[in-house]
C-alpha cells in the first residue's frame, strides 16, 4: 500500500474551516490527525505537502508545522524531497500509550470518587445518555467515538486536568487507531457504553479503588483482543 492524499483529502479542496483564534497549522494538524486515526489516512499513505498545501488552501509553512507535530505523536515519518508517510501502527508504542492511559485515568477517577463530584458526574451521565441512544446503529459510529473521547475528557476536567488529558491524547495515536479497528467489533458498544456507566457508579459511590479498577478494566477490553486484531490487520501493523 502506497496511497496518495490526492484523492483521499479532495473533500478538503474548499480549505479549511477558518478561525480566527487557532493557527492554520493546528485545523490542518487536527484534520489530517483525525484522518489518520479514523484509518482514512491508512498506514504508508504518502503525504505531499504542496497537495496538502493545495486540499487545504494554505501556504507550505502551517502544512510543514501541522506535519512537525505529526511526527512528534509518531503518526508519520518524513523523508527527503517533502515525502511524508503515515507510519504503520507499532505493537511496542500501544503498550506504551495503553499504560499510560491507565495510570492517568484510574488516578482521575479515584479523585473523583473521593472528592464526590456531583457537578463531574451530572456531565459524564449525560454523555452516556447520547451514546446509549446510538448502540447498534454502525452507522452512527464516528459519533459514538467522539462522545466516548468526551466523556474521558469530562473526567480529566472534574479534576482540573484537561491539558493532560490533551498531552495524553496527542501521544496515544496508536493506541486510537487500534481502538478504530475493535470498536466495529459486535458488542464492543454495548461493552463501551457499560464500563462507562460502571465508572460513574463507582465514582458515585465514593469508592476511590472501585472507581480505579472499573476504570482499569474499562480500558483493557481493546488490550485484550489486539493479538487477534493484529491477525485480522497485518498490513496495518509493523
Amino acid at each position: 500500500m502506497n496511497t496518495s492524499t490526492g484523492g483521499l483529502l479532495a473533500m478538503h479542496e474548499g480549505g479549511v474551516k477558518t478561525n480566527a483564534h487557532v493557527p492554520a497549522s493546528a485545523l490542518v494538524y487536527e484534520e489530517v490527525r483525525n484522518r489518520i486515526i479514523s484509518l482514512t489516512l491508512p498506514p504508508e499513505t504518502t503525504l505531499v505537502r504542496a497537495e496538502l498545501a493545495d486540499s487545504f488552501n494554505v501556504s507550505q509553512s502551517p502544512v510543514r508545522e501541522a506535519i512537525m507535530r505529526l511526527e512528534q505523536d509518531g503518526l508519520v515519518v518524513s523523508y527527503p524531497q517533502s515525502r511524508t508517510v503515515v507510519t504503520k501502527i507499532d505493537v511496542a508504542r500501544i503498550r506504551e500509550e495503553h499504560f499510560l492511559r491507565v495510570a492517568a485515568e484510574c488516578e482521575v477517577v479515584r479523585q473523583l470518587a473521593e472528592a464526590k463530584d456531583s457537578a463531574a458526574v451530572v456531565k459524564a451521565k449525560g454523555i452516556v445518555k447520547m451514546q446509549e441512544a446510538l448502540v447498534g446503529d454502525i452507522e452512527q459510529i464516528d459519533l459514538f467515538k467522539q462522545l466516548d473521547e468526551t466523556f474521558h475528557a469530562a473526567l480529566f476536567n472534574g479534576v482540573n486536568q484537561s491539558n493532560l488529558h490533551l498531552q495524553i491524547t496527542a501521544r496515544s495515536g496508536h493506541l486510537a487507531r487500534v481502538r478504530t479497528l475493535d470498536l466495529p467489533r459486535g458488542g464492543k458498544m454495548v461493552s463501551v457504553l457499560e464500563g462507562h456507566k460502571a465508572i460513574i457508579a463507582a465514582i458515585q459511590s465514593g469508592d476511590g479503588n472501585a472507581a480505579s479498577m472499573e476504570m482499569r478494566k474499562h480500558l483493557s477490553g481493546t488490550m485484550e483482543r489486539l493479538p487477534q486484531i493484529i491477525d485480522e490487520n497485518r498490513e496495518l501493523f509493523s
